[in-house]
């Protein structure tokens, strides 16, 4: 099984960022790091002492989370939950609180082996349009005291398609990111989500992507450019070097049980799904109480259907076809023939060893694609 520990806290909120998270706060954080062992046990009892095959802290900006909080609720990870000899950590970082080298060395310790850096751009006015609380600089030396502390699992977050840029600016930033040998690059083209300031901007016409074109050139040219430079595309928006895949982003992907702690977490098990509640006061009463996931709703044949459909189309393996028909009882060809045949001839699909994979350009309009399947 796979656990995702969901740290609310930011430092600011980013223009862009719909995700819940609030400002650091000492009185919340208490509550947080009191409730969030809680919530282990809990689970534990549930489904007795799980195996964990990936942790993963994400957010938010776990690389807040002070020594003192580390040090209560790493332990009850390792109180409550059975890690697998090749366990696979994960721990997400922003540049601005990744430069404590003590900090960093601490997460070794505890048994982080993969850190992933929310660099996002090496331009500093894209970081301040974007609202991020750090600059290039921070970026470049926290990658630099990672490497120097030890970390032998690096990755990287980037984002392409912000205003103003262009083709040659992305694949410049790209060239630069290389150069640093990270093991795994993750590159997200900018959304513009309802209720953020940079959405509210861009409907007010005080800013512009760049044209669809410009765009579309940006992710193929650069997943082209990364994949020569030895970074294998396995997922729409995930590169990395051999042996270095996600597991645990993969898992998702393959569409494996997960357990999610901490407020506005998501849980998928044994077909059942649950949200905690968005709120730290909420979900840490709800903690208190013992009902957790009590709110767990079965997902229906055809919900499962779709979303393995729609989960392994963003991978570079794609759909096997054998394993829709066993799930669904039906021939996904003849559910789509016309649009199959029409993204064959577009050349946004290929058909190969009982698979089906979108291309590079399949990729770029898969929601376009997938909004057209039928399940």
């Amino acid at each position: 099984m796979q656990l995702y520990i969901h740290v609310p806290f930011c430092r600011s909120k980013c223009r862009y960022c719909a995700f819940y998270s609030k400002p650091l706060d000492m009185d919340d954080l208490a509550v947080y790091v009191a409730a969030l062992p809680v919530e282990m046990g809990y689970w534990s009892r549930v489904l007795g002492r799980p195996h964990l095959e990936t942790v993963y802290f994400g957010g938010g900006t776990p690389s807040l989370l002070p020594p003192w909080a580390l040090a209560k609720i790493v332990p009850a990870i390792k109180r409550y939950f059975e890690l697998d000899p090749s366990l696979e950590w994960t721990f997400e970082a922003n540049p601005d609180s990744a430069l404590d080298e003590g900090f960093l060395a601490s997460l070794l310790r505890y048994g982080v082996n993969r850190l992933s850096l929310g660099v996002q751009s090496l331009s500093d006015e894209d970081l301040r349009l974007l609202g991020r609380p750090h600059d290039a600089g921070q970026a470049l030396a926290a990658y630099a005291l990672a490497r120097r502390v030890g970390f032998a699992n690096i990755g990287l977050d980037l984002m392409w398609g912000l205003p103003g840029q262009r083709e040659a600016q992305w694949l410049e930033e790209l060239k630069t990111v290389v150069g640093l040998r990270p093991e795994h690059l993750s590159c997200y083209g900018l959304t513009l989500e309802p209720g953020t300031p940079l959405a509210e901007e861009a409907a007010a016409g005080r800013l512009e992507l760049p044209e669809e074109g410009e765009q579309g050139r940006m992710y193929v040219h650069g997943a082209e450019y990364l994949e020569a430079q030895g970074y294998l595309q396995y997922e729409i928006s995930n590169f990395a070097r051999m042996g270095y895949v996600s597991r645990h982003n993969s898992g998702y992907w393959e569409g494996r049980d997960y357990l999610g702690l901490g407020p506005a977490a998501v849980s998928t098990l044994a077909g059942r799904r649950h949200e905690n509640p968005s709120d730290i006061r909420a979900w840490a009463a709800e903690v208190k109480a013992g009902t957790c996931g009590q709110g767990a709703v079965a997902l229906t044949p055809a919900e499962k259907a779709r979303e393995m459909v729609m989960l392994a189309l963003r991978t570079a393996k794609g759909l096997r076809l054998a394993a829709y028909r066993k799930a669904t009882g039906r021939d996904f060809f003849k559910d789509n023939e016309g649009l199959i045949t029409a993204l064959r001839q577009n050349e946004l699909i290929r058909i190969s060893d009982g698979h089906l994979r979108l291309t590079k350009n399949g990729f770029l309009v898969s929601n376009v694609i997938l909004e057209r399947l039928s399940f």
